[in-house]
């Protein structure tokens, strides 16, 4: 099978306080959505794009995230998977491999 490439670089503003947990397996997750809007160029035309998405840390950078309050500015890099809502609504997630504060 091909490897085929799976990368997202996103700033943001973090809309929720991150919630905590931990699985059965004893590793910890932090879970919480980001609001992303900019103005990009498409066909020579200005576009406001806007888009909020869940972000996912696991591990190590789970711990990072118990800093971040709602407001923050944030840039995630990592990759994107689709989860399933309670109601079996599909959703895009960004799983996190690197998080850094910005101003």
């Amino acid at each position: 099978m091909l490897s085929q490439e799976n990368s997202l670089v996103l700033t943001g503003t973090v809309v929720k306080t991150p919630k905590q947990s931990t699985s059965p397996a004893g590793i910890t997750h932090s879970q919480f959505s980001m609001d992303h809007k900019s103005i990009q160029n498409e066909a020579g035309m200005n576009r406001q794009a806007f888009v909020r998405i869940q972000v996912v840390a696991t591990g190590e950078l789970s711990h990072l995230t118990r800093e971040l309050v709602a407001g923050d500015n944030v840039r995630v890099t990592g990759f994107i998977n689709r989860h399933e809502s309670r109601n079996g609504n599909p959703l895009l997630v960004l799983h996190s491999q690197h998080i850094e504060m910005i101003n």
